[in-house]
């Protein structure tokens, strides 16, 4: 069966401007759910972001062998859990030969000179930050705020990522101007949180 074709608005950067501050928010969604659209709405307000990218990555190098919805699947579902419109829902990743993270922020950031950036995660990918290829130059190349998620609340006192850096965390009271912050420099912030998640959701649907 053929899969839906991508959108070309949606292979392309959303377009920024010089001063502006924006969050990269990438992930697999496989399903999108109520939890990532939690997690984007607090970083726009935490951050006081002018953009947040919804980053729908074709595969995740950590989950190979997982099956996944198509693509144009994955764009679609996340078009429909937020209609703000800060929010870019984007699958740029597609278009080029962008495996890692670490190839995707240095794409981005050298294409949009004058824009700061900052990377956005759940709590729950802390845990494992230090498993992602070159995740020290990662946290060198971009902020990182670390959204809280359940189950993963202590994840930033243990993990490997919070001890390394743990002399570059910004106290969640300052979180506004994490964006124009120079690297490394991560926050953790509190905020309510979803129990979704796309493991259970797979799960669910297997059942």
């Amino acid at each position: 069966m053929s899969q839906t074709p991508i959108s070309p608005k949606h292979l392309h950067m959303p377009h920024v401007e010089k001063g502006m501050a924006v969050g990269l928010f990438g992930g697999s969604f496989n399903p999108p759910h109520g939890g990532h659209a939690l997690v984007a709405e607090i970083a726009l307000r935490a951050l006081r972001l002018d953009q947040l990218w919804w980053i729908v990555t074709p595969g995740n190098p950590l989950k190979a062998g997982r099956e996944a919805l198509p693509l144009s699947e994955r764009i679609a579902l996340s078009e429909t859990l937020t209609e703000n419109p800060r929010i870019k829902i984007t699958a740029f990743e597609a278009g080029s030969a962008i495996r890692y993270t670490a190839d995707m922020i240095d794409h981005v950031t050298t294409r949009n000179p004058g824009v700061d950036f900052v990377w956005i995660m759940g709590a729950d990918n802390l845990r494992d930050f230090h498993l992602w290829q070159r995740w020290r130059e990662i946290a060198r190349t971009v902020p990182i705020a670390v959204i809280d998620r359940p189950g993963a609340t202590l994840a930033f006192l243990s993990s490997k990522m919070a001890q390394t850096f743990s002399r570059s965390r910004v106290d969640e009271s300052d979180a506004a101007t994490l964006a124009r912050t120079r690297p490394p420099a991560w926050t953790f912030i509190h905020g309510p949180r979803s129990s979704l998640s796309s493991t259970a959701i797979r799960s669910a649907e297997r059942s």
